[in-house]
């Protein structure tokens, strides 16, 4: 165990959730002092909010809904508001309070969707993309310019996750369980990706540094396409992928959301690779190695 991390107190939005609970994890090993946010403060009054995060050390962000779902007009309002009302609204919490106070760090979640896909993108890319999801994460980040400014801010624009629990594994398991796994549309659009233990990792890694504030993309280095993982995937459990999933049938299923899964872009860690992070899992090989043995 870390020493002395027992003084550090950390407050965490979006806890219950699949990252908020290994990053939670990870960090209680390390001896930090660590605590959720309840749902209804993130979207009540800010003074109540001000009032959970006062005396806290530093705010995790990672609060907000699947984008995986149909977007009609009720989910969209969902998507949107969890992820940039509340961050409007931690971020309103902490102008309330005195700056002796307010956390000294916000570590805060972001999502590699903000690009334009199909381009390959490091920190320095302002190629966004302008539709939906896109427009939702500019918003998202955009929210926490209200934020005191003495206050480091970290952004971690993170991948796809992977691991034992995530929902990408979990719905890929039956169709290549079955034999019927396969490739995504054309396969040859990009599949960034980063492992679960990587993801905790950088958040304590952020945890633990100063002066590291800014954009962050949280995305294993190695390069690959929707094949590729397909067929590493295909390999590791040792099934067949030769079906595929086409993109009318993902539209007709998810509507414009089917996107997600058939246009993404090609995302590289560079500003975490120079700042000194290093991944354990920085090969799909060695993130499925992890995931099943």
């Amino acid at each position: 165990m870390a020493q002395n991390n027992s003084t550090t107190k950390i407050k965490i939005a979006g806890a219950s959730g699949y990252l908020g609970k290994v990053i939670a994890n990870k960090l209680q090993e390390e001896g930090y002092d660590v605590s959720g946010i309840r749902r209804d403060l993130l979207y009540g009054p800010a003074e109540n909010l001000a009032g959970e995060l006062k005396k806290s050390d530093v705010l995790i962000n990672l609060a907000g809904a699947p984008v995986l779902q149909r977007w009609n007009t009720k989910n969209k309002k969902i998507i949107y508001e969890s992820r940039v009302q509340t961050t409007k609204n931690l971020a309103r919490a902490c102008q309330l309070l005195f700056p002796e106070e307010r956390p000294s760090k916000v570590i805060a979640a972001s999502a590699i969707g903000i690009y334009a896909p199909g381009k390959r993108h490091t920190e320095a890319s302002v190629n966004f993309d302008n539709g939906f999801l896109g427009e939702v994460v500019k918003s998202w980040e955009n929210a926490w310019n209200r934020l005191p400014g003495e206050m480091q801010l970290t952004v971690f624009r993170i991948a796809v996750v992977l691991g034992k629990r995530s929902a990408t594994i979990k719905k890929l398991l039956l169709p290549f369980k079955l034999g019927i796994g396969g490739k995504t549309g054309s396969g040859k659009q990009p599949f960034p990706f980063v492992h679960e233990t990587d993801v905790a990792h950088a958040f304590l890694w952020a945890t633990s540094k100063n002066n590291i504030g800014g954009v962050f993309n949280l995305v294993a280095p190695q390069q690959i396409t929707n094949l590729d993982f397909t067929q590493a995937l295909g390999k590791k459990l040792k099934r067949p992928t030769a079906f595929s999933t086409p993109e009318f049938a993902l539209k007709l299923l998810f509507g414009k959301a089917a996107e997600i899964l058939t246009q993404s872009p090609a995302v590289l860690p560079q500003k975490l690779t120079e700042a000194g992070f290093e991944f354990n899992y920085s090969t799909i090989n060695k993130a499925l190695s992890e995931i099943f043995g």
